[in-house]
């Protein structure tokens, strides 16, 4: 018997290690060729990683969430023969293969199997009281009057979820001690029943690790180097719905509008008139990269993690366009089949709880865009026209900036600018 040993691949990019997010044999079982045995992830992408050949693994590099060089041993396997430790090279190294890559769609997290998943540490607090003779010259204290006790001791009684006034003491003053407490105990003293008896005192660990130790990652990026503005705007969409509810039963049975697409046409709108806000900064070089296309991204909830599919070319699409375009990228994501290029390159977004959302949010920024709209809960409110109150359904847009580009003024506008066009849909379809 010999052992195989397979180093980190070099997964290209100028990438100088990655992260395991996932590995699916156990120590002590058997691999057999090309089986996929572990995942990496990257900045870039996640690389499944197969073997070159059959063995039992004996040894990893690392546990779920932990980064691993490039070029450094992954994995150890028990195989037949001689494995290939001790194969030199020309500089007297010893050589060890690395496995070939089968990459993964980008962006695309890889979930843990039960077998490797990482177990979760839980504490919890138990006691084991000694056994001693009943203590005669214990006394009860008076009602009302309180239990006299040192720290260590009535934590001993916390935690074993007893009541201290119950507990007599004969120390000086009616003091409670340890003995009188084991006495307690000898005597079948239970917990008397209180709040500390329904105390549930585990703990659990949850390594962060994968997609969503990428999203922390980027959020706490965004938030900390990006100084951000919010705006919040109250708009009227009666109008607004009475439209989409018109055109989508003229579709009969087809896929129906969502407000989505509307505000993705307003937003076309508005960026052509301030194509300063349609940009990505390149804080590093300090270059701000203006563009012609509207890619917007969608953030979208996956079963792994908060991802951005983007629909792109917006100012190219009708509003029919759209909503086929937003409905099919969202739901690659969802399945987790979406492209790279369908997870990137968006020059604006748009964050939505939908039915959840609250009266107004404050979204965070897509590094490395300048803006990103959110969409708040619809609801039917009285608002006064002038004579009287009516029944008007309004929403609220949540957008935020990045204040080192953009001003507060130009903000203003853009935000002002979607309210004219979601209040008076029409002009959506207006060129000019």
């Amino acid at each position: 018997m010999g052992t195989y040993t397979i180093k980190m691949p070099d997964v290209g990019e100028g990438v100088a290690e990655a992260e395991l997010v996932e590995l699916n044999v156990p120590i002590g079982e058997m691999v057999r060729e090309d089986d996929i045995f572990a995942a990496v992830m990257t900045d870039k992408a996640t690389v499944e990683i197969p073997t070159p050949v059959s063995g039992k693994v004996i040894w990893f590099a690392g546990e779920i969430g932990d980064t691993v060089p490039v070029g450094a041993p992954l994995v150890r396997l028990e195989v037949e023969g001689e494995g290939n430790e001790g194969e030199t090279s020309a500089d007297g190294q010893t050589q060890v293969v690395s496995s070939a890559l089968q990459p993964v769609a980008a962006e695309e997290p890889l979930s843990v199997t039960n077998a490797q998943a990482a177990p979760q540490p839980v504490y919890e607090v138990k006691t084991s009281p000694k056994v001693v003779a009943q203590n005669p010259k214990a006394l009860m204290r008076a009602e009302g009057e309180k239990p006299l006790a040192a720290p260590a001791l009535r934590k001993r009684v916390k935690d074993a979820g007893m009541d201290l006034r119950q507990i007599a003491g004969s120390g000086p003053a009616g003091r409670i001690t340890h003995e009188d407490l084991d006495a307690h105990f000898a005597g079948g003293g239970t917990a008397a029943p209180s709040l500390a008896s329904a105390q549930n005192h585990d703990v659990t660990d949850i390594k962060i690790v994968g997609m969503r130790r990428k999203i922390a990652e980027r959020m706490v990026e965004a938030k900390t180097r990006i100084p951000h503005i919010s705006i919040v705007e109250e708009i009227d969409v009666t109008s607004l719905e009475d439209l989409r509810m018109k055109l989508n039963d003229e579709r009969g049975e087809k896929s129906k509008l969502t407000v989505l697409p509307f505000l993705m046409g307003a937003m076309v709108t508005a960026l052509k008139e301030q194509p300063q806000l349609n940009a990505n900064y390149d804080d590093n070089a300090n270059i701000v990269h203006q563009f012609g296309a509207a890619h917007i991204g969608i953030a979208t909830q996956t079963p792994k993690g908060l991802m951005v599919p983007v629909v792109r070319h917006c100012e190219a699409l009708s509003i029919w366009q759209m909503a086929q375009e937003l409905s099919r990228v969202t739901q690659a994501a969802r399945d987790g089949n979406a492209k790279r290029e369908e997870l990137s390159g968006s020059t604006i977004s748009i964050t939505s709880l939908g039915k959840l959302g609250a009266i107004a949010t404050t979204p965070i920024i897509n590094k490395p865009e300048l803006a990103i709209v959110g969409v708040n809960r619809m609801a039917v409110r009285p608002m006064w026209n002038g004579t009287e109150f009516v029944p008007r359904k309004m929403m609220n847009i949540s957008c935020s900036f990045d204040h080192r580009i953009i001003d507060g003024w130009d903000a203003a506008i853009f935000v002002q600018r979607l309210k004219t066009l979601l209040e008076t849909p029409a002009m959506i379809f207006v060129e000019g």
